[in-house]
């Protein structure tokens, strides 16, 4: 890949990073006190993204989007990485997975999305099934013309604000060599659906205000015009639009520590112990060295792979070690910006220590970093044979 930026690209970090500054970093203070987004917050955050012209830019110009490719999105995202994620969720990146939607599925769900006149969220995760997919106990069985669901969902982001959720059911099982198969099926269900419940999940210490809710299906019924993609194919249609979600975390995660080290280093530079700065000390400035070099080596990883699904190569090997290391490298620079700053790193008068909380996350959703390597080392053995 092209290291350098070309103008254009420059122009979208350059556009986001002040919409960031200006638009999210004055809301963070009450968004971390109360733990919510006010609604006028929210609205003004969405108006204008859209007057800018970065509402659903992950989305084609076919669409009436944007139309950025997978590098120039993870710009993007780094840079609204530096912000909270409860504030930036309202800067409206609907999920790619919508673009399986046909027939009247487009006017009523994938058009509204893009346009910013519906919010979706994305619902797997369960609490007896969370990195094995396949586990879901969440299921839908035939009556008649439509599917009956029961099941709970948990952990699921931005469903408070979704008119409507992608959920992942499982709708049958295959018998196997190696046992029972679940097959998946994607359901679009809209809130308010009889039968189905959206209530408030846990309190979490990462990204306050971005809460994650639970679903609940009781005898919900849905219809198959309620299907994304085929019965049966919930796997394919994940496999293919939610192939790059955790280049998003990975440059996210750039962009906070970026933030952190920018704190680290303006305090090194100014903060006076035993009649100089203290950056001038080796045990403060070889911190510093040690957190830009991770940062950039993160960065890199992250574009490398974005590249590679842009010019269509194999990724999934560089997309897990993208998310692996910038997770774990997010977690040890937030703990080294606050070890430079001595006691004061743990105070509320910072935010390091929201980024150290918020970092923590990182390294479990989307895929924990158990799975990540797992993914490589995998990749890698079975080239040989093993």
């Amino acid at each position: 890949m092209q290291y350098g930026l070309s103008e254009e690209q420059e122009m979208i970090v350059s556009t986001v990073r002040s919409f960031v500054e200006k638009e999210i970093y004055p809301h963070e203070e009450l968004v971390e006190r109360t733990g919510e987004v006010p609604k006028e917050i929210a609205d003004e955050i969405k108006r204008k993204t859209i007057a800018l012209g970065f509402y659903a830019c992950n989305f084609p110009e076919s669409v009436g989007c944007a139309g950025l490719n997978h590098l120039e999105f993870a710009l993007v995202e780094r840079e609204l990485g530096r912000g909270s994620m409860a504030l930036n969720h309202f800067f409206g990146r609907p999920q790619n997975i919508l673009m399986a939607c046909a027939g009247d599925q487009v006017e009523r769900y994938l058009m509204p999305a893009v346009r910013g006149e519906k919010m979706d969220a994305l619902a797997m995760t369960e609490p007896g099934a969370g990195s094995d997919v396949r586990g879901m106990k969440c299921s839908a069985v035939r009556d008649g013309g439509d599917w009956v669901v029961n099941g709970t969902k948990h952990f699921i982001s931005g469903a408070e604000h979704a008119d409507f959720i992608i959920v992942f059911i499982a709708t049958g099982e295959d018998q196997t060599p190696k046992g029972p198969k679940k097959r998946i099926t994607a359901f679009l269900v809209d809130r308010g659906t009889p039968g189905f419940t959206i209530r408030n999940g846990y309190k979490s210490v990462s990204h306050r205000g971005y809460k994650n809710m639970i679903l609940e299906f009781d005898d919900c019924r849905l219809p198959d015009a309620q299907v994304l993609g085929q019965v049966d194919g919930g796997f394919e249609v994940m496999n293919t639009w939610l192939y790059a979600t955790r280049i998003t975390v990975a440059a996210m995660c750039v962009g906070r520590a970026r933030r952190a080290f920018d704190y680290a280093l303006d305090y090194a530079a100014t903060r006076e112990q035993f009649g100089q700065k203290i950056g001038k000390f080796q045990g403060v400035s070889f911190q510093i060295a040690d957190m830009i070099t991770e940062i950039d080596a993160a960065d890199l990883l992250t574009l490398a792979a974005a590249d590679r699904l842009d010019k269509g190569l194999p990724a999934n090997r560089e997309i897990a070690s993208a998310k692996l290391y910038a997770s774990e490298m997010l977690a040890r620079v937030t703990d080294a910006a606050i070890q430079v700053h001595g006691g004061m790193g743990l105070m509320d008068d910072y935010p390091l220590e929201r980024f150290w909380r918020d970092a923590r996350v990182e390294r479990i959703w989307d895929g924990t970093s158990e799975i990540q390597r797992h993914i490589i080392s995998r990749d890698l053995l079975r080239a040989m044979g093993a």
